[in-house]
């Protein structure tokens, strides 16, 4: 009876194992089935990854691969229409290299070739490249002409010009002459007119009396002389009871707006100015070597006896011992005076001589020009100076200068620039005593000679029309 009762026992637990028996065989085949699985997409990672190696590296790297080609953590690649659409991508990206290595088929690129051409036809035509900006200095002296030369410049409209700017500092900063001191002047006008052919005109203002309140003030010298200060926008309305000593000559204008004045010279193709307050040549190379500028230098010149004969009528209160010798007949001058002639005269010599020799920092920069020659062929001399410059001349500038050296007589004012010029240029020599004349020989000669004047031998010779004091020097004057 127990026995016929045990063998269901049995028989359950049987079945129990049986049953467990099979689940662990199903466990195990599934686990076979997943290695089998995983062996499978190993062997497709490593054809795929073989086929990737064999892309050069460079070439992978310049078609930046997409992300969708790298493996994921799991080591199983993407779906097959995922991988295919990266693959076209990947192929799109080589068809863009090969273009720009310029290796795609030869209809392809005939057809690029004419739509670029067409791209091009449609794109807006491209401005012509600006000319470079120059940068002219008028260096001369006073009382040789530079206001005349200077117009030659003042007359274009795409040139800012400015009228002895460094009036202003010579008036606020005092140097003794000679030694330290005179080095010392030097550089404080290069470094004023160096931010002034930057169109920095703020500069200035730390030199005009009384200083400028808000950028504006009445006082800047010879402000009629400069076009570009006189036109709009710079030339604001004019203000009533508001009284300015170097107002402009044509129109009424407000005071001068030193930012107006700026924005106006960056607007314009070129800068020039004149100074008669610079004498060492040497003294400008670092402008010639700043690479912001585009240097070219003009130096005037003139006879030395017409300049002093010019400056004794013109700032006759500083030629009073000149007049008094001469007046009473004295055996001899100053010798105060003398020294100064003389050494005006060398200044201009050694600069002159410096910049004929051209260095290396110089060259091409340079360009000396006498006087009487501008005066016989003013626009001979005003095409060569501009042709020297790089700047073309216009129409504009040969009319004025036409009207303004033909003149039935000299316009009035120290500073005038209507002149008879072929006809005034000589007269000095008709108002000048001969001992004068001597003693400017005597002090200027080694000057004189290289710039071609004639020392005369007597006063028949100082006043006879037929006798030529200038050498005839022609392009040798320009380097």
């Amino acid at each position: 009876m127990e026995k016929g009762l045990a063998f269901p026992q049995d028989c359950r637990d049987f079945l129990h194992s049986l049953r467990m028996k099979s689940k662990y065989a199903l466990f195990l085949a599934f686990v076979v089935v997943v290695f089998v699985f995983i062996e499978k997409e190993n062997k497709i990672i490593s054809r795929v990854s073989d086929r990737l190696k064999q892309i050069p590296q460079p070439l992978a790297d310049a078609n930046s691969t997409d992300p969708a080609l790298i493996l994921a953590d799991n080591a199983s690649l993407l779906s097959l229409s995922e991988l295919d659409s990266a693959f076209t991508q990947l192929q799109g990206r080589l068809r863009n290299l090969s273009l720009q290595l310029g290796v795609e088929p030869a209809a392809e690129a005939a057809g690029g070739a004419q739509g670029e051409a067409e791209a091009k036809a449609k794109e807006p035509p491209r401005p012509r490249e600006a000319r470079p900006r120059r940068h002219v200095l008028l260096m001369a002296t006073t009382r040789t002409g530079s206001s005349f030369v200077g117009e030659f410049f003042n007359q274009q409209g795409n040139i800012f010009y400015l009228f002895e700017p460094l009036w202003h500092i010579e008036r606020t900063v005092s140097f003794e002459s000679g030694g330290a001191n005179a080095a010392g002047s030097a550089l404080v006008y290069r470094d004023v007119l160096k931010q002034l052919f930057l169109c920095d005109l703020y500069v200035l203002e730390h030199f005009i009396s009384p200083l400028p309140e808000d950028h504006l003030t009445q006082f800047m010298f010879r402000r009629g002389s400069s076009r570009s200060l006189c036109e709009d926008p710079v030339c604001t309305p004019f203000v009533k009871k508001v009284f300015e000593k170097y107002h402009c000559k044509n129109r009424r204008c407000g005071p001068l707006n030193v930012t107006l004045a700026a924005e106006a010279c960056r607007r314009k193709e070129h800068m020039a100015l004149k100074a008669v307050r610079i004498r060492q040549l040497e003294f400008l190379q670092p402008l010639a070597e700043d690479p912001r500028l585009d240097l070219r230098v003009i130096q005037l010149v003139r006879d030395p006896r017409a300049v002093l004969a010019s400056r004794m009528v013109a700032f006759a209160g500083k030629y009073e011992g000149w007049k008094k010798w001469l007046a009473e007949g004295q055996a001899r001058l100053g010798e105060e005076e003398v020294q100064r002639l003389r050494g005006n005269c060398e200044s201009i010599r050694l600069s002159a001589e410096l910049g004929l020799r051209q260095p290396a920092w110089l060259r091409g920069r340079y360009m000396l020009v006498r006087y009487e020659d501008v005066a016989r062929w003013p626009l001979q001399k005003a095409r060569e100076m501009y042709r020297f410059a790089g700047i073309p001349l216009t129409a504009q500038v040969e009319d004025w200068i036409r009207r303004n050296t033909q003149a039935a007589q000299d316009g009035s004012g120290i500073y005038s620039t209507q002149k008879n010029s072929s006809e005034q240029f000589e007269k000095w020599r008709f108002s000048m005593p001969f001992k004068l004349a001597q003693v400017v020989q005597a002090a200027c000669a080694p000057a004189m000679h290289l710039f071609g004047y004639r020392l005369a031998r007597d006063a028949a010779s100082l006043t006879n029309r037929s006798v030529s004091l200038l050498e005839e020097r022609g392009t040798f004057w320009v380097t």
